[in-house]
């Protein structure tokens, strides 16, 4: 399994004011496969996403990326393996305004610490073109409309060829047929480069494009509820 967390819990908060965001939640992903998290605001989402990216540190469990326990790692090496390995897919796609398209890719390999060389930019311009943004490569952020950025947003988290991919939200600032558009953009993304992808939502009307269903309530995991499948079947065959 690309990803597996084992009997995570996160306390938040300090005293009186304490809470359990997440508790005792296990989970396994394997290559390739796109489990969507199904929850409403506070359910703890956000945390589940955060604990496996390893952006913050469980109260208890533990949690393995290819095998790597991430949880008692070093800062600096936390860091590298964030950067080299996890791809991230914000609510907000986070571009860099001023930057092209095709730069907010190369901006990721001058953050691993060298300048981009042709093949750098080859893949990025294959990143773009898989995403449907090849033309607009030379558009600035700021140019770009909010289903646009999100696009640059996906093939930018597949530049440095993660092994895990999580999704926060991605629909959220985005009607009904764009958003659908860019959850099935998501899961031939995951199964193309054999990603395993964790996507976090409330949108129950992109459930169709899951792998897997999973749904969150109170910060327990569990399998998907009658009323999260109702449109949708549990499993889709990956190659559809």
């Amino acid at each position: 399994m690309t990803l597996r967390a084992e009997n995570v819990s996160l306390l938040l908060g300090d005293g009186d004011e304490q809470i359990k965001a997440l508790d005792q939640v296990s989970i396994e992903i394997a290559a390739g496969e796109l489990v969507v998290v199904l929850g409403p605001s506070g359910a703890g989402k956000s945390s589940l996403l955060a604990v496996c990216g390893g952006l913050r540190t469980p109260t208890t469990g533990r949690v393995w990326i290819d095998g790597t326990d991430i949880t008692g790692l070093k800062p600096a090496v936390l860091t590298k393996l964030r950067r080299d390995q996890i791809g991230f897919v914000f609510q907000q796609s986070n571009l860099v305004p001023s930057l092209s398209a095709l730069d907010q890719l190369l901006l990721l390999v001058h953050m691993q610490g060298r300048k981009p060389r042709a093949d750098d930019r080859a893949k990025a311009l294959a990143l773009l073109e898989e995403v449907g943004m090849a033309e607009k490569k030379n558009r600035r952020g700021n140019q770009l409309s909010g289903g646009e950025r999100q696009r640059v947003g996906i093939a930018r988290a597949f530049m440095t060829d993660p092994s895990l991919l999580l999704v926060d939200e991605p629909t959220s600032m985005l009607d009904t047929q764009r958003g659908h558009a860019i959850v099935e953009l998501l899961r031939r993304a995951c199964h193309d480069h054999k990603v395993a992808t964790m996507m976090v939502t409330h949108d129950r009307g992109v459930l169709d494009v899951a792998d897997r269903v999973l749904e969150i309530r109170d910060g327990r995991l569990g399998g998907a509820s009658e009323d999260a499948t109702v449109e949708m079947p549990r499993i889709v065959d990956a190659a559809h």
